[in-house]
């Protein structure tokens, strides 16, 4: 399976929520939140780095349940602002 390039905006769209997981995440271990996700630690790793721009919805979920986040609002805080 050949997966298509990312585009520069889902490129900024993975840096901004990997920006916000880790601000959410604060003095938290990776590890306690990963394991409370039901995610390995080094998949938190990549989303928070912006290596993995484009985690799965249900990921995205299980982390924002642990965070204590809305999904609405992951989704206008990670959405670049139109130029």
């Amino acid at each position: 399976m050949v997966r298509t390039p990312l585009t520069p905006e889902e490129r900024e769209r993975g840096e901004r929520l990997g920006s916000l997981l880790r601000a959410a995440r604060g003095d938290r271990s990776m590890a306690q939140i990963a394991a409370s996700a039901g995610i390995s630690a080094e998949t938190l790793r990549k989303i928070e780095t912006g290596r993995a721009p484009t985690p799965a919805f249900f990921t995205v979920a299980a982390l924002a349940r642990v965070l204590g986040l809305s999904m609405e609002a992951l989704v206008e805080q990670s959405t670049p602002a139109a130029a």
